[in-house]
């Protein structure tokens, strides 16, 4: 078929398949940037909430902490009630502040956020990572479909590199992404 309507030049399939290796690393690489995407919003809000609960506990030890200041300066009071009940307070303060049984004391939550901010700036590394691979088969495959118009080899040659650069900033996304800082 050589010549006629239909003919496929040899080197517009190598193209082709160039093209269509390049549009199914885009299509992980969308999937890995969106999972990714998800999984640092999820870990913000969790950093978020428990920040939010590390306040609401320092707000309600300040409270019973000034409360204790003030009974004990109330005169009238019976001594004996009083100092039972400042005594209760300061034994919830000190459990507000560290209670590992039920990991609700500010010390706890504070952990808890941080481990939740660290999830979500590494969720948010390998994001970055992925776009940019992405963006590099995007880029990779109008190139080379620029080559099957212009039948300028070079374009489908810096297509195929543009192809390999996207790989290797998934692998980077997914292999160590703190390892080349961009953002």
């Amino acid at each position: 078929m050589s010549g006629g309507h239909g003919a496929v030049d040899a080197s517009n399939k190598k193209v082709a398949l160039l093209i269509s290796i390049l549009a199914l690393f885009l299509a992980l690489g969308e999937t890995l940037a969106k999972s990714a995407q998800t999984d640092a919003l999820g870990a913000n809000v969790e950093a978020a909430n428990q920040w939010a609960y590390f306040q609401a506990r320092t707000i309600r030890a300040t409270v019973l902490k000034t409360a204790g200041e003030q009974v004990a300066l109330e005169p009238g009071a019976p001594p004996e009630a009083v100092k039972k009940q400042v005594e209760d307070w300061a034994k919830t303060i000190a459990r507000w502040e560290s209670d590992p049984a039920s990991g609700d004391g500010r010390k706890e939550l504070a952990a808890k956020a941080k481990a939740a901010e660290a999830k979500r700036d590494l969720s948010l590394a390998r994001y970055h990572h992925y776009e940019l691979g992405s963006a590099a088969f995007q880029i990779g495959i109008v190139l080379a479909s620029a080559q099957v118009i212009t039948g300028i080899a070079a374009l489908a040659f810096a297509g195929g590199a543009l192809g390999v650069a996207g790989i290797a900033m998934l692998a980077v996304g997914l292999f160590a992404p703190h390892a080349i800082h961009l953002f």
